[in-house]
């Protein structure tokens, strides 16, 4: 694994690491056979503000690792901390309870929900909340910085590929979370599809959330400020 960093990481690492991964090992059991490690010993420090990619072949723990530090699994050995707070220990319902706000995740493919509008997937995570009114404002206006205001009524089978994707970036950053952690998100769009969402990222970063991604489109991988290539 080798890692090549495009500007200085100390000049973005706040004094709290806004996510940290630390020595986080990844085993797969496999039956009458050794662990398969997928990776082995891998440290990343992310401050307020900074935009990391995962590089790498396909098989290589990119996805492994997103899912490590969106505290959607747990790794073998190691810590995920989240601004100062480790996962260590916590519970599937505690780490569920501290990633909502704190962490959003969008995973690869933008899966929505076939039964449901644009509007109505990007509001999935304000179901347990009781800010429904300002979370459909915002969801809206999601929907219209990403360009896709105008498809807010219309179902998934109704959407290409590239406004898909969209609309579930809008709902990873409902509610307005600290951390954007997002797998190939510009895999499969044409270019200015591709390019509206690597935009936004950067946005977001630009704007001090920490922006995780894992990419092979080099047109993400040189927005990044940093990035790591996994062999």
């Amino acid at each position: 694994m080798t890692i090549e960093t495009s500007i200085a990481a100390d000049a973005l690492v706040a004094d709290v690491a806004a996510l940290k991964l630390r020595a986080v090992t990844i085993h797969y059991d496999r039956a009458d056979q050794e662990p398969l490690a997928i990776i082995d010993d891998y440290n990343l420090t992310l401050g307020a503000g900074q935009m990391h990619c995962l590089a790498g072949r396909s098989g290589s723990g990119k996805t492994s690792i997103l899912r490590v530090a969106a505290g959607l699994v747990q790794p073998t050995f190691g810590e995920v901390i989240w601004a100062g707070t480790s996962l260590d220990g916590a519970k599937d319902d505690e780490i569920t309870t501290r990633r909502r706000g704190t962490v959003g995740y969008l995973d690869q493919g933008g899966i929505l929900v076939p039964r449901l509008t644009a509007l109505e997937n990007v509001l999935l995570p304000a179901v347990p909340t009781r800010r429904a009114k300002a979370l459909v404002r915002r969801g809206s206006e999601l929907l219209d910085r990403l360009g896709v205001a105008n498809r807010a009524g219309s179902y998934p089978d109704k959407l290409s590929g590239g406004e898909r994707q969209r609309v579930a970036l809008a709902r990873a950053l409902l509610l307005e979370p600290a951390i954007v952690i997002a797998d190939e998100p510009t895999a499969s769009l044409d270019r200015a599809s591709a390019d509206s969402v690597i935009q936004m990222l950067r946005s977001l970063a630009d704007e001090g959330i920490v922006v995780l991604v894992a990419a092979h489109d080099q047109h993400l991988i040189d927005a990044a400020d940093t990035r790591t290539t996994l062999a």
